[in-house]
């Protein structure tokens, strides 16, 4: 199994368990965090980051809408 299998299997299960806008509040706080952490050194790669994972993530759930 590779990461992005790994990565799939581990979202999936966190969207039936807790829901996709949680697992997405998790992506944005986590990456706020990180942020905070480098300070701001590396935000434009971060938020690259928080919106693919955030586009993902609805893509897993079904909502297409944020593309």
């Amino acid at each position: 199994m590779g990461i992005a299998d790994s990565f799939r299997e581990k979202a999936e299960q966190a969207i039936d368990k807790i829901g996709a806008d949680r697992v997405k509040d998790g992506v944005e706080k986590a990456g706020d965090k990180l942020d905070e952490k480098t300070g701001g050194k590396y935000a434009d790669h971060i938020d690259k980051g928080q919106n693919a994972a955030s586009n993902y993530i609805d893509k897993m759930d079904g909502d297409d809408s944020n593309k």
